[in-house]
């Protein structure tokens, strides 16, 4: 089994006073973006997505990339299909989204390094309401 290249997200903490609603908030786990194959440059990532109100993954940014993209899997006629999510996707409040081999997930565009078993991979996850988080290992 291929050893999964890590990446760890790193919580922001805000505080708020009293009588202020709390500020949007998104916990990120479980990031891990798998090694390229040999000879390619491209690449799935996958975390797991927790919002505290309704918000969005709008973008994912990485200085090792070309281009990150939001892609969602679909069935359609007993095929799965790959499409990017140019909107992003949405994060129901409470709700856990999970983005994992073989569905949804964040495909790694154009490396520019390697993309090896055990290196590193920084990235930063742009919500519509929360603030980014940025994360590596």
């Amino acid at each position: 089994m291929k050893r999964l290249l890590s990446l760890t997200a790193f919580a922001l903490l805000a505080g708020c006073s009293a009588g202020t609603p709390a500020p949007a908030s998104v916990e990120v786990a479980d990031a891990t973006c798998r090694p390229a194959a040999p000879g390619r440059d491209v690449t799935g990532c996958y975390v797991t997505l927790t919002a505290s109100r309704n918000d969005r993954l709008i973008s994912a940014a990485s200085p090792s990339a070309r281009a990150l993209q939001i892609h969602e899997m679909k069935s359609a006629d007993g095929m799965m299909q790959m499409s990017e999510l140019p909107d992003g996707m949405p994060l129901p409040a409470g709700e856990t989204l999970r983005l994992a081999p073989g569905g949804n997930h964040i495909m790694l565009l154009g490396a520019t390094g390697s993309l090896a078993a055990g290196g590193t991979v920084p990235v930063t996850l742009t919500f519509e309401h929360a603030p980014a988080k940025q994360g590596t290992r």
